[in-house]
């Protein structure tokens, strides 16, 4: 659910993906409609012009003369899936099912940084304050039973979302007042007392689902029942939480769309479920499926090794890209009593020691994350000045003095700076904090109680990670345990945020909007399932990610996006980590990809198979 865009990675990074809009000729049914209104438009952009006219005959990064044909197999490690339906908060959904089986009413294009184009939705319009926006809907359109898509089927689809469905909706979507069928091809949603200029896109992400397979049918607990969708495959076969095989609809109602030419060119993608990474990789390089992204220094440094590489069967690459690389790092619940001072967390990440993990673990190979926002001009540096400062000076009386007088750096040991220098540093922010070493262990000086907390993790291999800082917060006195669990209660217990400190990714788009109060805002702080991980509940927080949400035009967006990051880094809900500006990937040469790669990296469904 991101917009690749926004999105998460929990199950819902499908959903978030940003989309695009193109449009063919309007049906004559709609002319009266705009003889005095804003005309039907063929696209949408966030801020600024769109890159591709009307007309266009595909996106520059595809391959329009690419073949259909031949299977994609792919590895997901996790302990399996017990659902087909990504869009609740109930289960764990099977891989691909949000991306391949549903289609949404626009599509993005992957060059841009938030444009969308048509594809249920053959137009859009909207007036110039976008209080309002109106979907002329193709009449070719229809699910993969063969049953039309119509206005009906948007409207349920957005009801049954914000109402059944993933928390994530009804924040996403919380500005909508008003949706109004205006024909079977026609329908209207009318916003609240909005500068929300971002609406319009989002609700062109909607995935849409048939309102007739629903009617009989409760939407919170479809398990393995095969949906009926309208997208490029459907679900051909399916070894419960084992694999799970997509087949190309051959009469795809979509398929000769300027959105669709040159991509979803397999016959059948197949998913295998592996529990244990490592068996994962060593099934790769045996050939039991063809593409593997490399998430692990070490891995990529050591394992891509052996005949089958020197001959070339097996191509290995790192694809420079240019999105933003968000933030990973060690979370912390501010929801616990243990976390709740700030002090306390600043000084916990003294316990982090970056540069000897590079070195040792991760052969060089990572920069270290200075910025919610990283790898993009939306990342905060140096000391605010101008607009930004001028964002930031409304709220100086509630915001940690340090946001205006010390430019954000987590703590390092570069230079001639030891971990005792910084173990030093930490033990002078407990102190403040309250803390003090009793028979050596850091006690609360009021309650007596041991500083101590759980670390949850679902992987093995980030042990090698997690303990050295364990370590080093051990000699401060600090308990700290690790916690390995399942993917599947991994998933349980993160989203009903029974943890303490947690390993996350929180990917950033570049063009942020509405998910940012999926991240921050207090009202998602204790909803089960939202991605406000730390449980951020701040006034300040709030108002920046609705002048985030408001900005009117990218260079606002840009010093109120950085204004946002400052605070952010500066009540320390984090201890970063690293980022990579390239996809390390592997895969067998009878694939192909596209000459061009989009700024937003590779994508394999722009892949086919070499013929």
């Amino acid at each position: 659910m991101t917009k690749t865009r926004k999105a998460p990675h929990l199950t819902l990074s499908g959903l978030i993906t940003s989309l695009a809009l193109m449009a063919t000729p309007l049906f004559s049914a709609a002319d009266d409609h705009h003889e005095n209104g804003p005309a039907p438009v063929h696209g949408i952009a966030m801020h600024g012009e769109l890159k591709y006219p009307e007309g266009f005959s595909h996106f520059d990064y595809v391959n329009p003369e690419a073949p259909k044909g031949g299977s994609l197999k792919l590895s997901v490690v996790s302990n399996g899936f017990d659902s087909f339906n990504p869009f609740v908060i109930r289960g764990v959904a099977a891989a691909g099912v949000s991306t391949y089986v549903y289609d949404t009413l626009m599509e993005s294009s992957s060059d841009e940084p938030f444009s969308e184009y048509g594809l249920i939705a053959e137009s859009v319009e909207f007036p110039e304050d976008r209080r309002y926006v109106i979907f002329n809907l193709r009449e070719e359109a229809k699910f993969q039973d063969g049953t039309p898509i119509t206005a009906k089927d948007v409207e349920f689809s957005h009801r049954i979302l914000t109402t059944e469905g993933h928390p994530f909706y009804r924040n996403y979507y919380a500005d909508v007042r008003k949706v109004t069928i205006e024909n079977r091809h026609r329908i209207r949603f009318d916003f609240g007392e909005t500068d929300n200029r971002e609406l319009p896109l989002i609700l062109g992400q909607m995935p849409i689902l048939p309102a007739h397979y629903w009617e009989e049918r409760e939407f919170g607990r479809n398990g393995l029942d095969v949906p009926v969708g309208s997208g490029p495959y459907r679900i051909g076969s399916f070894d419960a939480g084992r694999s799970v095989t997509y087949e190309l609809v051959e009469d795809y109602w979509a398929k000769d769309l300027p959105v669709r030419v040159g991509r979803f060119n397999f016959q059948r993608i197949q998913y295998e479920y592996y529990n244990d990474d490592t068996v994962a990789l060593e099934a790769f390089k045996a050939g039991n499926f063809d593409f593997r992204q490399e998430t692990s220094a070490k891995n990529w440094a050591t394992a891509y090794t052996g005949r089958r590489f020197e001959d070339g069967r097996i191509v290995r690459e790192a694809i420079p890209h240019q999105r933003p690389s968000g933030m990973q790092g060690f979370v912390f619940n501010t929801r616990k009593p243990v976390f709740s001072n700030p002090k306390v967390r600043q000084a916990l990440a003294y316990g982090f020691d970056f540069q000897w993990a590079n070195r040792n673990l991760f052969f060089d190979q990572y920069t270290r994350t200075n910025s919610y926002f990283e790898n993009s001009e939306l990342a905060s540096s140096g000391l605010p000045e101008g607009p930004e400062l001028d964002i930031l000076e409304r709220f100086r009386d509630q915001l940690n003095p340090e946001v205006f007088t010390r430019e954000y750096t987590p703590p390092d040991t570069s230079d001639s700076r030891s971990m005792r220098d910084n173990l030093r540093a930490a033990m002078e922010l407990l102190n403040e904090a309250g803390y003090s070493i009793r028979g050596g262990k850091m006690v609360h000086e009021e309650t007596g109680k041991q500083l101590s907390f759980e670390v949850l993790l679902f992987q093995k291999s980030f042990e090698r990670v997690v303990l050295p800082f364990t370590r080093n917060l051990e000699r401060l006195g600090i308990d700290v345990t690790v916690r390995l669990v399942d993917s599947n209660q991994y998933i349980q217990r993160v989203r009903s945020f029974d943890f303490d400190m947690i390993t996350q990714v929180l990917p950033q788009s570049d063009s942020p909007g509405n998910e940012q109060r999926e991240y921050w805002h207090s009202s998602t702080a204790e909803v089960s399932g939202s991605r406000n991980f730390m449980g951020v509940n701040d006034p300040v927080v709030d108002q920046l990610v609705d002048m985030v949400i408001q900005a009117p035009d990218r260079e606002q967006l840009v010093h109120r996006v950085r204004a946002l990051d400052r605070v952010l880094l500066h009540s320390h809900y984090v201890i970063p980590h690293w980022h990579l500006t390239k996809d390390r990937v592997a895969y067998w040469n009878h694939l192909q990809r596209p000459e061009v790669t989009p700024k937003n990296g590779i994508d394999l469904n722009n892949w086919w198979i070499n013929r």
